[in-house]
């Protein structure tokens, strides 16, 4: 049976309940926010973008921000970059590891702002601090952002989605705050490609979806269009989707994945191929 087609079959119902609420919290106090940063993660550039984001922040100036471009394949992510910025949208693409490019966005804020602080010297008002609204999936790199804007650390950052909790307000300096926001998704994931892109960059959680099923899909994905960096790794040179254990066997053995007496740790081999990639071990990939 073949793994990837059978995932369409599979519907997913769920959302949330603090979602709903955020989206609810953010409505709320869009009318404060002046612009707009909507992160996104480079190596899924099209499944990352929140579906109905454009009910939600209504006409507001928005900056794209594309993180993790250091782990994506470039090449694919650029054609995304190309795509967005001919719809109109202000794309920055940012490395929060060595946090490159990250003073751009205060750049290009203060482009973007510049008609509403003319404005404001016209009618003889003080400049005051720009609001802007951070929004996103969960596990996107929001807090990091932030974190590197900030220049300290202002928010909590982790592994898993749903660190963020709670809307703040975090002040910048004195010309800029930011709203931080808990990561949001839609009510229904039933695209299952954009499911499974999500899963396999741990923006949902574990229990949403098998951890087999999105280990296998990561396989296939990286059979198909990154065969080379799967050999390299794992020392594979197609996915037995037939008996799948074989797969894993090879990976077990390679990567040391090994209970007493010999046998295959399955999960530990699932676990494993979802951390190599989320980390990068791989090597640089774009799934959308």
């Amino acid at each position: 049976m073949n793994e990837e087609k059978s995932f369409t079959k599979v519907e997913i119902n769920w959302y949330p309940g603090h979602m709903a609420k955020t989206k609810r919290l953010i409505k709320e106090k869009l009318d404060l926010v002046d612009i707009v940063y909507e992160i996104i993660d480079a190596r899924i550039p099209k499944s990352s973008k929140i579906k109905d984001i454009d009910n939600i922040l209504k006409n507001k100036k928005r900056i794209l921000i594309m993180t993790k471009i250091d782990l994506c394949d470039i090449t694919k992510t650029q054609k995304w970059i190309k795509y967005y910025e001919q719809l109109g949208y202000k794309v920055i693409s940012l490395d929060l590891i060595n946090s490159k490019n990250i003073n751009k966005v205060l750049e290009v804020t203060n482009e973007m702002m510049k008609d509403e602080f003319q404005k404001r010297k016209e009618k003889g008002l003080q400049k005051r601090r720009v609001r802007a609204l951070v929004i996103g999936i969960p596990n996107v790199g929001k807090s990091t952002f932030i974190n590197k804007l900030v220049g300290k650390k202002a928010v909590n950052v982790g592994n898993k989605p749903g660190i963020t909790k709670s809307i703040d307000w975090i002040r910048i300096n004195k010309d800029i705050e930011l709203l931080d926001t808990p990561g949001i998704l839609w009510p229904k994931l039933d695209d299952m490609e954009v499911a499974y892109n999500l899963a396999s960059m741990t923006a949902i959680k574990e229990e949403v979806l098998p951890i087999d099923k999105v280990a296998i899909y990561i396989l296939n994905k990286l059979n198909k269009e990154y065969n080379k960096l799967l050999e390299k790794r794992y020392g594979i040179t197609d996915i037995d989707n037939e008996n799948i254990l074989n797969t894993f066997d090879i990976i077990g053995k390679k990567r040391g994945c090994i209970l007493k007496g010999g046998t295959i740790d399955y999960e530990k081999v699932e676990k494993l191929i979802i951390r190599d990639l989320k980390e990068g071990l791989i090597g640089n990939v774009t799934f959308d």
